[in-house]
């Protein structure tokens, strides 16, 4: 295919001259030819300041500001990556991941100045762009034009870091090739056009930005508007200031937009579509009642191995149809799943077998972890490359997400999924957010724990679960923390490895419903330091 020879360096390119507007961020418009020459600028000063011998890795520290597209571009045209710095990190887990992919410079500004100092980084350059002296060590370098003769698609680009609920981020790499081939083909499924104006209001130290909502804009010469910080209550305000028509979201941003004041004239704006992840059918459904935009739920794992697309037909709550090579296994026994069994209301019933991981058995463009084997061994064996998500598929072979491998609980010997827990219990009246995960069994095994944000009756809660035709006997909740506001992390996923790492020993009120008994109560101190002992069967 085309895309897969494309750099994203041509891409850019290809803006020099184009004088319409571009780039938006709060009073400041750029032209699409001021971006590129932005980007040509810095990738003539990253030349000069990569020392010989080095990797050619920048980091970035930086809000949603026009710099951050701009050192994109640089490093596509210099032929080289930058490093997302999280600026939610601290202390030694920041200074680890800079030095980690081994960034000679950081590009940051005055407001995360504080998080670098005293930090050991030997041989570490900052820049800082809101100062006079940036202002004059980029004036040399204002009549360079792109040139995307030095790029090529197999050059790093992008060192972005992921997650699970242990160990230190693994730095993701992605190449100029696949970042091109990824914006021209979400330009062709969703026909974006030069006239489009993405709005990027998710933190582009995230793969989720850049990914699929800048490059899709540079491979279209579609314009970008910038936020900060995403802000649920600026959110309609910037649409309609920047005539924004496709964004992209992550975790429960789309529920925080929900949750600001409805207004008669919340259709009134200029959005066709939103894309992202774990919006949910419920949110989403009532995204597109309020707002009158519809919202595609998307899939693909962030290292690239795997991807589902949504088309038309896609059942409510699937995520799309399994592409050849795709499938659901169970980890243990290597075999594939039975298809989902539903209820007449589209209730799971067979979830403990029916959920298993997703794996690509065909080819894939995963390219690998910066430094690290082991991680990437993890990913690939067998000869699969293994997402790390669970999944379910219905017999026409839809997938529907169940959440991460980390979400799995072993209760009583049997395998739960926590998204299948969590999708139930989003059916409780007070519940504006719901997270369930695993709390260790005193004896073998997990335990079900609930976080709930919002109001929580314990009677109503115990009547409600009692009332829930597909809630397992082993699925309701023995711990449930009770909050206002759902802890999140930088990227709006919720906190689930600090939920864990706390369990029930929290300072939020947790209720309980002890061994043998159906109703909840005040958890005390005494229950929590006492031999909590677990049910085995039915409680």
């Amino acid at each position: 295919m085309e895309s897969t020879r494309r750099t994203v360096a041509e891409l850019v390119a290809e803006r020099w001259g184009d004088r319409r507007p571009g780039l938006w961020c709060e009073e400041r418009v750029l032209t699409h030819h001021e971006v590129a020459a932005g980007a040509a600028a810095r990738a003539a000063l990253l030349a000069d300041l990569l020392p010989p011998g080095a990797e050619p890795h920048v980091g970035v520290l930086l809000d949603n500001t026009p710099e951050y597209p701009m050192w994109l571009g640089a490093a596509a045209l210099a032929g080289a990556a930058v490093a997302g710095i999280n600026p939610t990190r601290r202390g030694p887990e920041l200074a680890r991941d800079i030095l980690h992919t081994e960034c000679r410079t950081v590009i940051t500004e005055r407001a995360h100045l504080s998080l670098l100092t005293g930090l050991e980084l030997p041989g570490v350059r900052l820049l800082l762009t809101d100062t006079e002296e940036y202002d004059d060590l980029l004036a040399s370098y204002t009549g360079a034009e792109p040139d995307a003769s030095r790029a090529t698609p197999d050059d790093r680009l992008l060192l972005y870091f992921t997650s699970g609920s242990t160990g230190a981020p693994k730095a993701a790499i992605c190449t100029q090739g696949r970042l091109a081939a990824a914006g021209r083909s979400l330009v062709g499924q969703f026909g974006v056009s030069r006239d489009d104006v993405h709005y990027v209001c998710m933190p582009m130290f995230h793969g989720n930005a850049v990914i699929a909502d800048w490059a899709p804009a540079l491979a279209a010469g579609a314009g970008v508007a910038l936020r900060r910080r995403f802000s649920a209550s600026g959110f309609l305000a910037d649409v309609r200031t920047y005539g924004a028509t496709y964004f992209t979201y992550v975790g429960r941003a789309v529920q925080y937009v929900l949750a600001t004041e409805e207004r008669a004239d919340d259709r009134d704006n200029p959005l066709r579509l939103g894309f992202g992840t774990e919006a949910g059918a419920v949110d989403a459904a009532a995204f597109e009642r309020r707002f009158g935009v519809r919202l595609v739920e998307g899939y693909g794992s962030s290292e690239g191995g795997a991807a589902v697309q949504w088309s038309p037909g896609t059942p409510c709550g699937a995520v799309g149809r399994a592409a050849p090579g795709l499938a659901v296994l169970d980890p243990e026994t290597r075999e594939e799943c039975p298809p989902a069994v539903f209820d007449a209301a589209g209730r799971l019933l067979n979830g403990a077998e029916s959920i298993g991981e997703l794996v690509n058995r065909g080819p894939n463009p995963f390219e690998g972890y910066w430094r690290n084997p082991g991680a990437e061994a993890e990913r690939r064996h067998d000869g699969w490359y293994w997402t790390g998500d669970l999944f379910y598929r219905d017999a026409d072979d839809y997938l529907y997400f169940a959440g991460r491998t980390d979400d799995r609980l072993r209760v009583d010997g049997e395998n739960l999924a926590a998204a299948m827990i969590e999708n139930i219990l989003a059916r409780y009246e007070g519940a504006a957010a719901v997270a369930v995960y695993a709390v260790p069994d005193p004896v073998t095994g997990d335990q079900v724990m609930a976080t709930v944000a919002g109001s929580f009756d314990p009677v109503g809660f115990a009547d409600f679960l009692a009332a829930q035709p597909d809630l397992g006997t082993k699925m309701a909740p023995r711990f449930v923390r009770v909050v206002e506001r759902m802890p999140v992390t930088a990227t709006n996923k919720i906190h689930r490895a600090g939920l864990r790492k706390e369990g029930f020993r929290c300072a939020d009120p947790v209720w309980w419903r002890p061994p043998g008994e159906g109703s909840y109560r005040r958890l005390t101190r005494e229950d929590a330091e006492g031999p909590l002992v677990s049910t085995r069967g039915p409680a």
